[in-house]
């Protein structure tokens, strides 16, 4: 598909000249408007496709260029690869080349991922890509084998969180642009860390979106929570496809880039025959051949349907792997009662028990948030494919007070929660500063230039809380406090952030050499509710002929439990010990069958069954 029709944008060509492509297929005139160094003008020449074209000799990296439509108005270039005054100013062309070190790196599996999410702007007092690459050693550290970067695609202002990006081939000239993107997934590989990128394929943001006066590119067919619907099957939607096609494909192969985590996949809206996310998998399964490096796609998706992760010979889309939104819900409302919004289908510890084993919470079951029966089991697919949590940017950050776990949950509780994502059958996703218990809030945040825009923004957030009944003021986004005080402090020197650091790591090591913990199919994991009156969950792991016996007690005192299995237990990992900060460990150091184990509020424990 990528091939059908021509390049968007514009492309330095060995013979010293340089191309460029823009759709406008209703358009009666489109020019090439070199702003610097020599402003000149250049007519375009349409194709059948609705594209236009020239050819210029004598451009180099740097020549800064908009379109002109129909001789009266002049605007970015759609498929710019760099913005370097924003999104409403000049697109510039880039230079392709960079000297690139990681030809050894062949990429991850999707059972060896350890993801780190983190947002550029505010991981680093630096604010950009180079902060990242100074981390890089730290995060290798802790065990992290793949981080997630916030969206990069170029927004206005210097301050967003990526989500209202509007033009998704050009790199934030903020975050240190096309080479310092290349310079941090070089040096990620050379690190042994992969590289996702988060993107938005599903809307455009608001202000700097120019792309209706180029042609359809959105359809009143469908609408979206963020704004018009992008035109993925309506008439003139081949080009559309396309484009993105080559987005995704872009940050895949010129990038280096390891994996998309495509956002909100149930609002790009497709009911034609062969569904976008079906034709763009395809394709990164051949990249992946023909590079000889490991690809994937990881779709966040509200549906709790499997269809996504399928693959297509069996009739799904053939994505790798997805988010799931609902162990969250689960494990927040168990850990601080919440259960207001979206939380009130969730609370008590069978959602827990039912997202460790199942994956999804809802299989068909009734949703009182819903209004409506929702989901189906996703029985065929392994727990790798799927992504866990206990917070993310959108968790923390669609609070009104964007306020993290730490906040929230006496400091055994985090340790619990960490325990529940790292000893999970899933892919675990850590959020940036949670493993050593950041307190500084992750808050909404913009930088729009628009008044109107700015209060339609600021109105909304106040609305979307309503149904949570949170106290205190609104953050505004605009203001640069916000953003400050989202930034990270990396105040990892007190005695409990040292020992949650220390959990983490020891965890992260402890999933990736046991046997059990690197077996996810679905035969590997059985979950039970010992005892209904406690909040005790219990699960068993195995894989070859290593077998564990984990708990977890979410209760706010101690629990006894009696193991009644066959094998005698050796005590692995106690949230509750010394070494990890905790009360002091009450569990034996090795058990017999019934005996009792007393087990510490708020914490996990991990037994070799032997």
């Amino acid at each position: 598909m990528a091939n059908i029709y021509p390049f968007a944008g514009a492309a330095l060509q060995p013979d010293n000249t340089c191309k460029f492509s823009v759709w406008a297929p209703f358009r009666q005139q489109v020019a090439l408007s070199v702003v610097q160094p020599d402003p000149q003008v250049y007519p375009m020449q349409r194709d059948d496709k609705g594209y236009w074209h020239t050819t210029i000799e004598g451009l180099s990296a740097g020549t800064q260029y908009k379109y002109v439509l129909d001789e009266e108005t002049s605007l970015p270039d759609p498929a710019s690869r760099y913005q370097p005054e924003g999104v409403h100013g000049v697109s510039e062309v880039v230079s392709p080349d960079f000297e690139w070190t990681d030809n050894s790196w062949e990429g991850l599996t999707l059972q060896e991922l350890i993801i780190y999410e983190l947002h550029t702007g505010t991981f680093s007092p630096t604010h950009n890509f180079q902060g990242i690459i100074d981390k890089l050693g730290y995060l290798r550290s802790l065990g992290i084998t793949a981080i997630e970067l916030m969206p990069v695609g170029q927004f206005p202002g210097d301050r967003n969180w990526g989500y209202d990006g509007v033009y998704p081939f050009a790199v934030q000239h903020s975050y240190g642009g096309v080479n310092g993107l290349k310079a941090l997934v070089n040096a990620a590989h050379q690190h042994g860390i992969a590289v996702i990128l988060d993107v938005v394929y599903n809307h455009l943001g608001p202000e700097g979106n120019y792309f209706a006066q180029y042609g359809p590119w959105f359809t009143d067919k469908y609408k979206t929570p963020w704004g018009p619907a992008l035109n993925f099957d309506d008439a003139w939607c081949d080009a559309v496809r396309a484009y993105y096609i080559q987005n995704a494909l872009m940050w895949l192969d010129e990038f280096h880039i390891d994996g998309l985590r495509m956002d909100a996949v149930h609002a790009i809206w497709d009911c034609g025959a062969r569904h976008f996310t079906a034709e763009l998998s395809e394709l990164v399964d051949a990249l992946q051949v023909s590079s000889g490096k490991k690809k994937f796609l990881i779709a966040e998706i509200d549906l709790n349907s499997p269809r996504y992760i399928t693959p297509r010979e069996k009739g799904g889309y053939g994505m790798h792997g997805q988010w799931i939104d609902e162990f969250h819900h689960a494990l927040h409302s168990l850990l601080t009662g919440e259960v207001n919004g979206y939380y009130a289908d969730f609370g008590g510890l069978a959602p827990m028990a039912k997202s460790y084993q199942d994956s999804y919470v809802f299989t068909g079951e009734y949703s009182s948030v819903r209004k409506r029966h929702f989901g189906v089991a996703p029985s065929e697919n392994d727990y790798h494919q799927f992504v866990v949590f206990a917070q993310n940017h959108d968790q923390i950050g669609n609070r009104m007070l964007g306020d993290r776990l730490t906040t929230q949950l006496p400091f055994e509780a985090q340790k619990l929660a960490a325990a529940v994502v790292l000893l999970s059958p899933h892919i675990p996703l850590l959020f940036m500063g949670e493993e050593y218990g950041e307190t500084n809030p992750f808050q909404f945040f913009t930088s729009h230039s628009d008044k109107d825009l700015i209060a339609a923004v600021t109105n909304g957030r106040r609305e979307e809380f309503a149904s949570f009944a949170w106290e205190g003021e609104v953050p505004d986004p605009q203001s640069v406090e916000t953003f400050n005080q989202s930034t990270l402090s990396w105040h990892t020197k007190t005695d409990n952030a040292t020992a949650l650091t220390e959990l983490y790591r020891f965890l992260i090591a402890f999933r990736r050499t046991r046997q059990a913990m690197l077996n996810t199919s679905r035969e590997g994991v059985k979950v039970q509710i010992p005892q209904a009156e406690e909040q005790l969950l219990l699960v068993e792991r195995s894989g070859n002929d290593d077998r564990l016996l984990i708990l977890f007690n979410f209760s706010d005192h101690a629990v006894t439990y009696q193991y009644t299995g066959a094998g005698d237990l050796l005590k692995k990992f106690d949230s509750a010990a010394a070494v990890w900060h905790g009360p002091g460990s009450t569990t034996p150091d090795q058990a017999t069958t019934s005996e009792a184990i007393s087990i510490q509020p708020f914490s996990a424990i991990v037994y070799e069954i032997k």
